[in-house]
């Protein structure tokens, strides 16, 4: 089977230089490779996605060059697949409801100081891991809206039973193209979110399920996310999911040294476009 990249864009925003430079790095890696391009929209939050969005990433994208297996796979007809791996987690005791806001997490890290994650944030409280069975329960039964997440050691041990003993790895891309094994470490990351209180999963559990579905071999994204792949490897083990390459390129920087970002209101490539920019102008501004 030859290889298959995918690009996959959240619809809450316009896209951006950022973007851009995702995207074509794939679509290039897809080329050279004689692989198969996939564009996949990332629309499981409902409160964000706008309709407008989706057909603007279309229309930037056709813009670049770009082209794309059909049909396109939108995350909002996949529910039932999310919530079909996130009860294969919860049967085998790998996953729990979580009842805390973030209000309360705050006032238990205020008295003791947790480790933060990857992105900064303060990892969940091993005080707080699991209440009574039956307290869970009854909570669960009231309908009272509660997160599902990673019991972390439990994970990891489920995971090193899977591969022997073996350390978890992943294999990286380097710029020029050279494979490097790196160790993953999920265990920094904590308790993570694996479902959302407001949607059925989050982006750790829907991207590696829907990787998965569509056959993605090689992922190629910024290297914001490369601390990401952790949890993207423990959930693949855990769910018996294949193992695709990974690669993390380099970032798109604002005039302050920052990422690009849509919450940061990074000017979107439309806007470029009116601009008078071109293709071929946006491919010299990210440096390809």
């Amino acid at each position: 089977m030859p290889p298959a990249f995918r690009f996959a864009p959240s619809p809450n925003g316009p896209l951006h230089l950022g973007h851009a430079l995702s995207a074509l790095t794939g679509y290039q890696m897809a080329q050279t490779s004689g692989g198969r391009f996939l564009l996949r929209i990332e629309d499981i939050d409902a409160v964000r996605t706008r309709e407008d969005f989706i057909a603007s990433i279309v229309d930037d994208l056709a813009w670049l060059g770009i082209s794309w297996e059909q049909p396109v796979l939108r995350q909002s007809t996949r529910l039932a697949a999310y919530q079909a791996a996130a009860r294969r987690l919860q049967d085998e005791g790998l996953i729990y409801p979580c009842f805390a806001n973030r209000s309360q997490i705050n006032a238990v890290i205020a008295n003791c100081p947790n480790p933060r994650d990857p992105d900064g944030a303060p990892m969940f409280p091993a005080t707080m891991r699991r209440l009574a069975p039956a307290e869970t329960a009854a909570r669960v039964a009231r309908g009272e809206p509660h997160a599902l997440r990673l019991d972390m050691p439990r994970a990891i041990a489920a995971m090193r039973t899977k591969i022997n003993g073996a350390p978890l790895t992943f294999t990286e891309l380097a710029p020029d193209g050279t494979p490097q094994t790196r160790f993953a470490r999920p265990e920094r990351w904590g308790d993570a979110v694996i479902v959302r209180k407001e949607t059925p999963a989050s982006y750790h559990l829907a991207v590696v399920v829907d990787d998965a579905f569509q056959g993605v071999t090689h992922i190629t994204r910024g290297r914001d996310l490369l601390a990401a792949t952790d949890l993207h490897r423990l959930l693949q083990v855990l769910l018996d999911l294949p193992e695709p390459v990974y690669h993390h390129h380099r970032l798109i920087l604002g005039a302050d040294g920052q990422k690009l970002s849509k919450s940061a209101s990074a000017t979107g490539l439309a806007e470029l476009r009116a601009g008078g920019a071109t293709p071929a102008s946006v491919r010299a501004l990210i440096g390809l």
